[in-house]
């Protein structure tokens, strides 16, 4: 999903921070991670209004003992019918990512995180260009489930840390591993409800834009996004 929206329309602001976490050294509660389905609207505002954008189907499944699958189906408006489709396998214990692919009109994807290298295929759908992947890298996450990631965090008052993650986008130069960022995480209320608020960026649009979690602190489900994408405002609120 992640990927997806900063292909779609490009973003996203560099602070430092002081821990770089990664599968060897995250700790995660894994009596956090359950299997849910959930559906959130996609908004864009623009002169003052939120304009639906489309529709974000959410999957966490475990299955088995040691992975997790993490899938995402974007439905844009009007063309619900046209589907967007990420998913991702990674380990529960670490997130050390396993599998990803992404199939849309656009594009078709597929990724094998190895222990040094990540391998697989891009092609696209429009020029019929087909390219194969062969990338030396270790110790990193999925871009596209690290937002998945920060819901698992041992969240606390001004916590801040980097992500080192792996991206990969054939229309750049940015092929491999760079980093997310967590700016700012505080204590705050949404609909009278505690959540924490956590801002992010990354190095996947050479950190242009940024996007705000709020997260619910007991079930850590995310209540809403808030996303500044190259000055374009966005929101995803999940529908219960």
């Amino acid at each position: 999903m992640r990927t997806f929206i900063f292909l779609l329309l490009s973003g996203t602001a560099h602070l430092f921070s002081q821990n770089l976490l990664s599968p060897k050294n995250i700790k995660i509660d894994p009596n956090l991670i359950q299997n849910e389905v959930s559906e959130s609207i996609w908004y864009l505002e623009r002169d003052g209004k939120k304009l639906e954008f489309g529709r974000v189907i959410t999957e966490l499944r475990k299955l088995n003992s040691t992975d997790l699958l993490i899938k995402t189906n974007v439905k844009m408006k009007p063309q619900r019918d046209v589907k967007y489709v990420d998913s991702s396998v990674v380990k529960m214990a670490n997130f050390q990512p396993v599998y990803h692919s992404s199939f849309n009109p656009q594009r078709a994807m597929e990724l094998k995180f190895g222990k040094t290298h990540v391998t697989g295929y891009h092609s696209d759908r429009n020029g019929g260009k087909k390219e194969n992947i062969n990338i030396a890298a270790s110790n990193y996450f999925d871009s596209s489930i690290y937002p998945i990631l920060i819901r698992l965090l041992p969240l606390k008052e001004d916590y801040t840390a980097e992500i080192s993650i792996f991206d990969y986008n054939p229309n750049t130069a940015k092929k491999g591993i760079m980093k997310a960022y967590i700016l700012d995480t505080k204590k705050s209320e949404y609909k009278g409800k505690p959540v924490w608020i956590v801002k992010t960026t990354d190095d996947i649009s050479d950190q242009s834009s940024s996007v705000t979690y709020y997260i619910d602190p007991q079930t850590r489900k995310i209540v809403k996004q808030d996303m500044d994408i190259q000055g374009s405002k966005m929101s995803m609120e999940p529908m219960f």
